[in-house]
């Protein structure tokens, strides 16, 4: 089985093509690899942004950026995007990525994993869902805007 690795500014243009991939592949707009591959080298230098891919050649990655928050001691993390390309979906590297995700992050002391779904996205809702993330908090009838995880409850 395949482990996820930290991406390197130097593999920008990699964490590029499979997220333009992916906005491709649901129809949503993207500035396209080049511009991409330019934001991520210098963010992917940065420690509050991280990349992981899996695969090699790569064929899913998880694009996460860490914040401060006052409800938290530690940092707070967004799973800015979760991608495996089509033909590898069903293998579980979705799971290892998220999997890694938490581990890393949490390593940087970060207490929260944020994600933001599309309400009409079933499969991914049921994805987070799966692995533990919830969208109310203990008590709420209504669910939240987004998807989340307390890291060491």
């Amino acid at each position: 089985m395949d482990v996820p690795r930290l991406a390197t500014p130097g593999q920008a243009i990699v964490v590029a093509e499979l997220l333009d991939a992916f906005n491709q592949e649901f129809g949503t707009p993207t500035p396209g690899i080049r511009v991409l591959a330019e934001r991520l080298t210098v963010l992917l230098e940065r420690e509050d942004t991280l990349a992981l891919l899996v695969g090699e050649p790569a064929v899913g990655v998880a694009l996460v950026t860490l914040r401060p928050n006052v409800w938290y001691r530690g940092p707070v993390a967004l799973l800015d995007e979760l991608y495996v390309v089509p033909g590898s979906r069903g293998e579980g590297l979705g799971s290892l990525l998220l999997g890694a995700v938490e581990d890393r992050v949490g390593e940087r002391g970060a207490e929260l994993v944020e994600i933001n779904v599309d309400g009409e996205d079933v499969d991914a809702r049921r994805f987070y869902e799966h692995h533990g993330y919830r969208n109310r908090d203990a008590g709420q009838p209504e669910p939240q805007l987004y998807y989340f995880r307390e890291l060491g409850a």
